[in-house]
């Protein structure tokens, strides 16, 4: 499942995106982290040190590698030149897996070790100076869109985004690449509008939003925060001596957590597995396509020098399985697309 964390600013959207990690890892499953917060704060959050955390590979860095590796042999892409963070695939293309290994997570991802438990990290890498006043947020993330239009992920396998905080999200169509959302929000106004923006722009697209109430003292933050968001509300989370410790770089063993902070995150879990019963690969290609169309015409055609609508394979559906089997890296999956490229001139 993909899963992304999103939240204001200082509401503890990476400190409950690293738990869930820890507690994915704990449970033996295939995990691939994404830091897509240019803050870069996810590292340090799953114990990197300073120097470490700032030795991560940036997925941006890498984008023509990406780029060149997704591409494989799809005759609707002449060159990785002209491929943009929202190109989908299609025939040829590669496709990544959680468990596998190739180039993309060679150059861009490295293994940490939880008690004992192997998870894949990605960054896309912090602001540097030669970006201040040219790049924007969404230039930054666009490798980790295209690696999403491009994973396909089974009912075991997670694949957690740490989103950058606020409603930035929104600017892309990367809000729309998940199974389930969870939105970290504090019982206070604030900590609210995050939620009640989000729920607005994604209500047309079929978002599965889940509310985590953070940083929650007593009954009266609870019912604040079930007057607030209603049926969204999943679990809250209160103070944690645990999450302190790691703060200050020593934390315990992960066993240690405290029984009711467990629970929240076997919650979590929960709700990531069922919403796997909702899964519709046709719709989300159907999304991915839609982007990539709004995008094409905007900015995307003028920057490549390139009709970026006729990268779109109208025969390609992204899904899990080929005929009851796990899809090759450069097989399609040939069934009838609802969205197709509009008529061009001759």
């Amino acid at each position: 499942m993909k899963i992304a964390f999103v939240g204001k600013g200082g509401s503890g959207k990476t400190t409950l995106s690293s738990l869930f990690i820890r507690h994915l890892a704990a449970n033996e499953a295939p995990v691939v982290a994404v830091d897509a917060d240019i803050n870069q704060h996810l590292g340090a959050a799953l114990g990197l040190g300073e120097d470490e955390a700032a030795a991560l590979p940036a997925l941006g860095a890498h984008l023509p590698l990406i780029k060149e590796y997704l591409r494989g042999s799809n005759p609707r892409i002449a060159s990785a030149d002209t491929m943009i963070k929202t190109t989908p695939p299609g025939a040829g293309s590669r496709l990544l897996r959680v468990t596998e290994d190739n180039p993309v997570y060679e150059a861009c991802a490295r293994t940490l070790l939880l008690d004992g438990e192997p998870v894949r990290l990605m960054a896309t890498g912090p602001f540097t100076e030669a970006d201040l006043g040219v790049a924007c947020y969404h230039s930054k993330v666009g490798a980790v869109e295209l690696c999403l239009n491009h994973l396909v992920d089974g009912p075991d396998e997670y694949v957690v985004v740490d989103m950058t905080a606020g409603s930035d999200s929104f600017a892309s169509g990367m809000f729309t690449r998940f199974d389930v959302t969870f939105l970290v929000a504090e019982p206070t106004r604030k900590g609210i509008s995050v939620y009640r923006q989000y729920k607005e722009y994604a209500r047309d697209f079929g978002v599965a939003l889940k509310v985590i109430g953070n940083k929650v003292q007593g009954t009266e933050d609870i019912e604040f925060l079930q007057d607030e968001v209603g049926e969204d509300l999943l679990v809250t989370v209160g103070h944690s001596d645990w999450v302190r410790a790691m703060e200050k770089g020593r934390p315990a063993a992960f066993e240690l957590l405290e029984a009711s902070n467990r629970l929240a995150l076997q919650a979590l879990q929960d709700a990531a597995d069922d919403s796997y019963a909702h899964r519709d690969w046709e719709r989300y290609t159907e999304q991915m396509v839609h982007f990539h169309l709004r995008n094409a015409e905007s900015w995307g055609n003028a920057k490549t020098g390139a009709d970026l609508a006729a990268q779109v394979d109208p025969d390609f559906v992204l899904r899990e399985t080929v005929g009851g089997a796990p899809a090759a890296p450069d097989l399609v999956s040939p069934r009838p697309h609802p969205l197709r490229p509009a008529p061009q001139p001759a």
